[in-house]
């Protein structure tokens, strides 16, 4: 309904100001759309007692739709004091391969120690069969199991491993975002509108802090993390958001 009076707003076209909703939805592919999101297990279907369609995010749904990972459940996760280590030299005639691959583990959430040392706290074990492809030639790739052995602190190894300083900038900025939220309620499509543009801005800035955050178990992370701060803030701005747009009147 929001999306539908904000095209309304935003495009008044005689047709857009005539047409139903159920003809909007058709001219944009609502209802394939909500049939995809179906076979891919990201919503539910559900019936009220008055034949009334309610879709649901499911628990698959809800995960893509915080950006593949859910914070709480990763940060709570256990961790047996191992690091894994990867490994690897590729030549620099394969430069475009070299670079492809730290992109993968960065994308990850592994740590570089150096540009051809990668680290993290988790088991390897889907990287490993992913970029081996086979037997592993260990004079340009290894996965390693390891314990510092010189004094060095995992707190130590997190700092190096982690550009903390500017993952906690994106969270300050995306905080930022959520300071500019839209407060007041929803009474014209002018008012959807301007909620509509903010979430959007919303979802871009915390997709950006975590396509940086390793998202390590609690244990590991610094002191000064902004990220458990951000995301509660975030669960509060979201449930306000949620209930203006519940109030929006139809059309």
């Amino acid at each position: 309904m929001l999306l539908w009076t904000c095209e309304t707003l935003t495009r008044p076209t005689f047709r857009n100001l005539t047409d139903s909703f159920e003809g909007w939805a058709y001219r944009n592919s609502f209802p394939r759309q909500l049939q995809r999101l179906e076979k891919q297990h990201l919503i539910e279907r559900q019936f009220g007692d008055h034949g009334d369609r309610l879709h649901r995010l499911t628990e698959a749904g809800r995960v893509r739709a915080l950006g593949g990972r859910d914070p709480e459940a990763v940060w709570r996760r256990p961790w047996d004091g191992r690091w894994r280590l990867v490994l690897f030299d590729v030549p620099e005639a394969h430069r475009a391969r070299r670079n492809c691959l730290r992109r993968y583990l960065h994308g990850c959430g592994f740590g570089y120690l150096q540009n051809s040392v990668w680290i993290t706290p988790d088991p390897v074990n889907d990287q490993r069969a992913l970029l081996a492809g086979g037997p592993v030639d260990v004079e340009s790739m290894i996965f390693l199991d390891a314990r510092p052995s010189a004094g060095e602190t995992d707190t130590e190894i997190v700092s190096g491993a982690w550009d903390f300083v500017e993952l906690n900038q994106r969270y300050a900025q995306y905080r930022e975002v959520l300071r500019n939220r839209p407060r007041r309620r929803l009474y014209s499509m002018t008012d959807a509108t301007v909620l509509q543009r903010w979430l959007r801005a919303e979802r871009e800035a915390w997709l950006g802090a975590m396509k940086c955050d390793p998202l390590l178990p609690a244990r590991l992370l610094p002191p000064d993390y902004a990220g458990r701060e951000a995301w509660r803030e975030r669960l509060k701005a979201m449930t306000e958001a949620g209930s203006q747009m519940r109030a929006f009147p139809a059309k």
